[in-house]
């Protein structure tokens, strides 16, 4: 087992995360898709690019959630994707993707950085919520790659986030097109196969990187 816990104690602290976090044990996720299973990373990604074209091309998109898809998440959620993102303001999933409560399980710090609690919370989503698609998302102009471009470190806790990021600005250097997109788009690819490499996932858990255009609206998905 990765990061030195024993499998046992690992399955004790699983258990206790359902019990905190709102599922239980042994109820089988279904996620919105077939009946008796979680949905599958295509149509889960499908549903993304659905909610996108909504939020992009509608003037108005789902209001905020009413009392009753309050009251049936409350003891239980059944998300049909888990988005990795920034801690941007502006870069909401539920959002961007035109969601409501319980549909995305949601792992956001600034630039999208992976760390051992991001992949304990990735791999509670797919062994626990039938969660089947992962989408590291990065989006335009982050600060937290600004950053990481303009030093190669940075004053308190910043630093950490400027070292972590530090390597894909540094793979980037010389590419063509625009220097900060190409750093933002490589550092959402080095977080998504640090997930693949780390996390324990099902064989049909799909991992996807997408760029967020703060102007548009428009995820691309890579």
């Amino acid at each position: 087992m990765k990061f030195g816990v024993p499998i046992l104690a690992f399955g004790m602290l699983s258990s206790a995360l359902l019990l905190g976090c709102g599922g239980s044990t042994g109820e089988a996720a279904t996620g919105g898709g077939t009946p008796g299973g979680p949905m599958t990373a295509a149509q889960a990604l499908a549903q993304l690019n659905e909610g996108n074209a909504r939020y992009v091309h509608r003037p108005a998109t789902a209001p905020h959630p009413t009392r009753h898809e309050r009251a049936e998440t409350a003891n239980h959620q059944e998300p049909f994707a888990l988005i990795v993102g920034c801690a941007d303001s502006r870069t909401s999933p539920e959002i961007v993707f035109d969601q409501s409560l319980g549909d995305l399980f949601v792992v956001r710090v600034a630039g999208n950085v992976i760390d051992d609690f991001a992949l304990g919370s990735i791999e509670y989503a797919v062994e626990h919520l039938g969660t089947r698609l992962i989408v590291v998302m990065g989006h335009e102009r982050c600060g937290a790659v600004t950053a990481a471009m303009e030093d190669d470190d940075a004053p308190g806790y910043i630093g950490s986030l400027v070292r972590a990021i530090r390597p894909a600005v540094e793979a980037t250097k010389g590419h063509e097109g625009d220097p900060l997109e190409n750093a933002i788009v490589e550092n959402a690819a080095r977080a998504a196969e640090d997930i693949r490499s780390k996390a324990h996932l099902t064989a049909d858990t799909q991992v996807v990187t997408a760029y967020y255009d703060l102007d548009t609206g428009v995820v691309r998905f890579d």
